[in-house]
C-alpha cells in the first residue's frame, strides 16, 4: 500500500515531536530522544534526524546543550514586574536591584556583570529621551544579567555628565546596597515615574553570541526612561532581553 503521507521523513519527525511538546508528553525541559535513536524509530538516516531538530529550533521550541542533548524549551518566563520593580520601599528593605529583586522573587538566582563604564556619544534616540543633543557626551553604563547563570538580558544604561558628576554613577562597576537607584538618589534624583517603549526584533550576531541565543528566538528591547518628581529625564537604558526567557507584566491605572 503507497503511504498517503506527503511530507518530507524530516518534517513528518519534526511534526510529531511538536506535537508531544504541545500536548505536554514531553515536558518543559524535557529532553529529545537522540539523533540516532530518532533514525532508528522512523527509518531514516540520522541527517533528517538532525534536520528535523534544526526546525523545532528554529521554531524555538527545543534548544541544544553542548555535551547533553537537546532539551524542550522551558515555558515559563522570567517576568518582568514593571508595576513594582522600581519599588523604593522593596529597595530599601532588600538593599536589592530591581533585576534582583524580581528574579529573587521569582525563585531564581540573580547574578549581574557590570562590564564597562566609560563616557560615550549618546545615541540618537537616547539623546531624545534626554533632552540633549544628538552624539552629546553621556556615561555609558554596560550590564548583563543572569538568572541561574543563564544570560537572560543586556541592559545599557545613559547619564547625563551633569547628572552623574563625579559620583560612582561615572566611575564604579559595583554600585553598592541599593545599586544604581540608591545612588541616583545620593545625588537628588528619585525616580518618581518610568517611560518603557517595548518592541521586538531579531537579535544581532553579538547578541546571539552574548546571550547564548538558540537559532529563531527574537530579543524584547524595552527603552526605558527615568523621571524625577519634576518629570525631568535623569537616564535611559536599552534593555535587550532573550524573548524565549523572558516576558513583560504590567499593572497599572488606566487614564480617563
Amino acid at each position: 500500500m503507497t503511504d498517503p503521507d506527503k511530507r518530507l521523513p524530516s518534517r513528518r519527525i519534526a511534526d510529531d515531536l511538536r506535537a508531544s511538546i504541545e500536548s505536554g508528553e514531553l515536558a518543559s525541559g524535557a529532553k529529545l530522544p537522540s539523533e540516532r535513536d530518532l533514525a532508528a524509530r522512523y527509518g531514516t538516516a540520522r541527517n533528517t534526524a538532525r534536520e528535523a531538530i534544526s526546525i523545532l529550533q528554529t521554531e524555538g521550541l527545543v534548544v541544544a546543550q553542548h555535551g547533553r542533548g537537546v532539551f524542550v524549551r522551558p515555558r515559563t518566563p522570567l517576568m518582568r514586574l514593571g508595576s513594582n520593580r522600581y519599588s523604593r520601599r522593596l529597595r530599601g528593605e532588600t538593599g536589592l536591584s530591581p533585576f534582583r529583586i524580581e528574579v529573587t522573587k521569582q525563585g531564581r538566582t540573580p547574578k549581574t556583570e557590570c562590564r564597562s563604564v566609560e563616557p560615550a556619544p549618546a545615541p540618537a534616540d537616547v539623546a531624545d529621551r534626554l533632552g540633549l543633543e544628538g552624539g552629546e557626551p553621556v556615561i555609558r553604563r554596560e550590564n548583563w544579567y543572569f538568572a541561574d547563570d543563564e544570560p537572560v538580558q543586556v541592559g545599557v544604561t545613559y547619564i547625563p555628565l551633569g547628572v552623574a558628576g563625579d559620583s560612582p554613577l561615572a566611575t564604579a562597576k559595583v554600585l553598592g546596597k541599593g545599586s544604581i537607584y540608591a545612588r541616583f538618589e545620593d545625588v537628588g534624583y528619585v525616580i518618581t515615574r518610568i517611560r518603557e517603549e517595548i518592541s521586538a526584533r531579531m537579535p544581532s550576531p553579538d547578541e546571539v553570541t552574548g546571550l547564548a541565543m538558540p537559532p529563531g528566538v527574537p530579543v524584547i528591547e524595552v527603552l526605558h526612561t527615568s523621571f524625577d518628581a519634576d518629570r525631568q529625564p535623569f537616564e535611559v537604558t536599552r534593555f535587550v532581553m532573550r524573548g524565549d526567557l523572558n516576558g513583560l507584566d504590567y499593572n497599572m491605572p488606566i487614564e480617563d
